[in-house]
């Protein structure tokens, strides 16, 4: 779903959305296009969704509260942080763990799912995907940022049907595990 203020904006969107074919009564193309269309029955549920929007919003940011201060006192992870500018709708609790600590993401992860609990490392920079093997790559100076989130990130369970008494057993399950091994 699309909303624009701007007509113009929107034209545009619906357009390449549309394939961007051309007003030619034969197929045509000038600009490269997408078939994003919605179908009615997905807008319809798109439009039930946006009723109880602030309310998912609400829960997300509740369970994101709920891990921060669960782990406000451990040096070895930190949730990523919002800045004071702006309103996270923390539709993800991504957490970092420092470059010091003996875990890294994916070994949480692993770990976690020892505890039937289902956590996922931070995405995969496109660099390291097989499809992009062949382009170049500019990491930032001697670091690569995407690398390090890739590495030590980790997304942990943030649907807004948690309830706050597993989001606390994530959370306790997470502490166990990384001051065993952190």
């Amino acid at each position: 779903m699309l909303v624009a203020s701007e007509m113009d904006l929107a034209d545009r969107a619906r357009f390449l959305a549309t394939q961007a074919r051309d007003p030619a009564l034969h197929y045509q193309h000038s600009v490269i296009g997408y078939n994003y269309r919605m179908s009615n029955i997905l807008a319809g549920v798109g439009r039930g969704q946006l009723k109880v929007l602030s309310q998912r919003v609400q829960a997300r940011r509740e369970i994101f509260r709920r891990y921060s201060e669960a782990f406000s006192s451990e040096s070895w992870i930190q949730l990523m942080p919002e800045p004071d500018w702006s309103f996270s709708t923390h539709w993800i609790s991504a957490a970092f763990l420092a470059p010091d600590a003996r875990i890294d993401g994916q070994l949480l992860v692993r770990h976690l799912a020892d505890e039937f609990i289902e956590a996922r490392p931070l995405w995969k920079p496109m660099h390291l995907q097989p499809i992009f093997a062949h382009a170049g790559y500019f990491p930032h100076g001697n670091c690569s940022v995407s690398d390090e989130l890739f590495a030590r990130g980790i997304c942990l369970p943030s649907g807004s049907n948690l309830t706050m008494e597993q989001v606390d057993r994530v959370a306790n399950a997470v502490l166990k595990i990384g001051r065993r091994l952190a």
